[in-house]
């Protein structure tokens, strides 16, 4: 058996794997990130360590399995977040997630400074509000007390797998998606982490996803269950595991993740340069997946639940916008609510509602966010077609996908055939897959097909597509029309 966590932005979960028949159980606890002041997006690394080893026993129950029975494990989390560590690797602070918004200061001090260094080029990533030096400087600079205590810095799942095993590492897409990582030598690039005020020491040695890092400590073993030395490996990027794992296994396989962000990926047979996109290496050897992330998504979704809607259920609010016309009657919205990643790199982005009017109702403005997000969906695509990687495939995952509703409107929006994966357990299958690779269950990356299912396609509706493609210029235009003036 196989156990697979992952640190998700709204809830740790764990599944257990039977290399044989498949998916046995799958269970969560949730785990909400905060934001303290304006932009600020952080979770507690204590609560992922909690909820894992709370999530151990209780998945393999849900399974009918013992815990003993677990012959490896793998962690996968969101990237890549900002953990500062003290000397006994315990967090000094909350971690700064990817999409917290603070350091936009510091990206411009460190683009400016860098000009020169070919970071695109050298990394597959500009410097942006992803990036882990933007926020090591804002670190130094706003919490120099957390600062000095520093000993090193980790993401989300390398630290958790680390203290499963004690062992101390980063795995290659954090690294990757870093920004200090050098495409060409495989390591991190001196000169940048001097830029950003570090060591290369600072990171731990680089790791890929099925190396095996160590095993289950005697610690460890005694509050779960889980048998002492079973081997851990290294991990994944959460999103390269849900990639993996929905079946992107060919160039011009795409992904859309309707999570707390939405995320669009790509297979490709080459590494992809450009500053809008975010560069990831597929397990498999000789694949990469360029990507983007939008800084919201179901995180957005449920502020409007939240703050506009009075806590009333996701399902009505459904119905209440399928009740209203594609296109809102007029309303455009630009979703920036943190800020926006891909592809715009802009953290100082913000959001807004535009053609509102008194004949609209809350279920108009509901469309119009879901709409938003499918916009952002196809400026992501219009970026990879320049690159002549076209979707050849398209899947949809994550809980954003259990919404009929919105799942039609990116596929209206965007001409895209989505094919939804049905019960998919998003990144946590990918982990428990990538310990079955560690651990000798597995030898093909490719083997993991056999545990997709799909549901019927999703088709765009050519009757709806002038209004979208209407909508859809009108939203591209508006962020530079309300963009604040430098």
């Amino acid at each position: 058996m196989l156990l697979g966590l992952d640190l998700g932005t709204t809830a740790v979960k764990a599944v257990v794997l039977d290399p044989d028949s498949g998916l046995l159980a799958a269970d969560s606890l949730p785990n909400s990130p905060s934001s303290p002041e304006p932009g600020a997006s952080e979770q507690d690394a204590g609560a992922w360590l909690d909820n894992a080893l709370a999530l151990i026993p209780r998945v393999c129950t849900a399974a009918g399995v013992e815990p003993s029975a677990i012959a490896g494990v793998g962690v996968a989390g969101c990237v890549p977040c900002v953990l500062p560590l003290d000397d006994r690797d315990r967090p000094l602070r909350p971690a700064l997630l990817y999409n917290d918004a603070r350091a936009h200061a510091e990206i411009g001090e460190l683009s400016r400074e860098l000009e020169g260094a070919r970071v695109l080029e050298r990394t597959g990533a500009g410097v942006t509000q992803q990036s882990v030096g933007p926020k090591l400087r804002w670190l130094q600079r706003h919490e120099p007390d957390v600062w000095a205590r520093t000993r090193r810095i980790a993401g989300s799942y390398d630290w958790l797998g680390g203290r499963l095993a004690e062992a101390r590492f980063s795995e290659r897409n954090w690294a990757l998606e870093s920004g200090l990582y050098d495409l060409a030598t495989g390591d991190y690039a001196p000169d940048l982490c001097a830029a950003a005020g570090v060591g290369c020491d600072l990171f731990g040695a680089i790791r890929d996803p099925s190396d095996v890092i160590g095993g289950v400590s005697a610690a460890i073993a005694a509050r779960t269950g889980l048998r002492t030395g079973i081997p851990v490996v290294a991990g994944l990027a959460d999103h390269v595991s849900s990639a993996f794992g929905a079946g992107l296994a060919h160039h011009g396989d795409l992904l859309v993740k309707l999570g707390g962000s939405v995320d669009v990926l790509a297979c490709s047979d080459r590494p992809l340069l450009d500053a809008r996109l975010y560069l990831d290496a597929h397990p498999s050897p000789g694949l990469w997946l360029p990507n983007g992330c939008m800084a919201s998504g179901g995180s957005g979704v449920r502020w409007f639940q939240r703050e506009l809607a009075a806590g009333e259920t996701l399902a009505v609010l459904d119905a209440e916008a399928a009740a209203t016309p594609p296109g809102a009657d007029g309303i455009v919205m630009l979703p920036y609510l943190l800020g926006e990643k891909t592809p715009l790199n802009d953290p100082l982005a913000r959001g807004a509602l535009v053609g509102l009017q008194l004949g609209h109702t809350r279920g108009h403005v509901f469309r119009a966010m879901l709409e938003s997000f499918a916009y952002g969906v196809r400026h992501h695509l219009e970026v990879l077609a320049e690159h002549a990687v076209r979707p050849t495939r398209a899947r949809v995952t994550n809980g954003g996908a259990s919404s009929a509703l919105w799942k039609q409107i990116v596929a209206d929006a965007t001409g895209l055939v989505l094919e939804p994966v049905i019960d998919h357990p998003g990144s946590a299958l990918g982990a428990a897959f990538a310990g079955g690779m560690g651990s000798g269950a597995f030898t093909d990356w490719s083997d993991v097909a056999r545990f997709v299912a799909l549901a019927e396609p999703i088709a765009p509706r050519a009757a709806v597509a002038g209004v979208y493609d209407e909508r859809y210029r009108a939203y591209r235009a508006l962020y530079e029309a309300v963009k604040p003036a430098a």
